[in-house]
This record gives C-alpha cells, structure tokens and sequence, in this order.
C-alpha cells in the first residue's frame, strides 16, 4: 500500500511520519485525525505499522484542532492531522 491509494486528495506525509518513528525508536503511536479524514484511519494505521515496527492507537475521540490533544498514558508520540496547512 502506498501513501497515494491512502489518499490523493490530502498530502498526509506518512514518509515523513515513518522517518520520525524511525528516527525516535518510536514503539507506540496515538494518531488524532479530524471526523473527515477518520474514514482512513485503518489505512493509515497499516501503512504506518508495515513501515516501522511501532503499535498505532486510533483517537476516535473528538478533534476541534491543535489544542484537543488526548491525554492518553503510555504513548511514545501523538500525530494531529488535519484538513488545512499548518503555517
């Protein structure tokens, strides 16, 4: 599975995110993804998984942007997506 059969309406940078768990010897991952992107969280969850040898958790809960942050123990790195460029 590639990046572009996730997604070819969204640049989601899973590259990039396979490169920082790699990087950071990342072991879990909470991913928080808005109601819109939610419907390729499974996708993105295997594809990240296949990649790296880290365990990916889904945030089903809300996601009203960069400051809704779960609050989940025992998690090595939280990834926020979103639907617009963060600038």
């Amino acid at each position: 599975m590639s990046e572009f059969e996730i997604s070819s309406e969204y640049d989601l940078e899973l590259e990039r995110v396979v490169s920082a768990i790699k990087d950071r010897n990342v072991k879990r991952v909470l991913i928080q993804l808005p109601d819109g992107l939610k419907p390729l969280a499974n996708k993105i969850q295997e594809f990240i998984e296949e990649k790296t040898n880290a365990k990916v958790m889904i945030w089903a809960g809300s996601c009203f942007g960069a400051c809704d942050t779960p609050e989940v123990k025992g998690v090595d790195l939280l990834i926020q997506w979103g639907h617009s460029e963060w600038l």
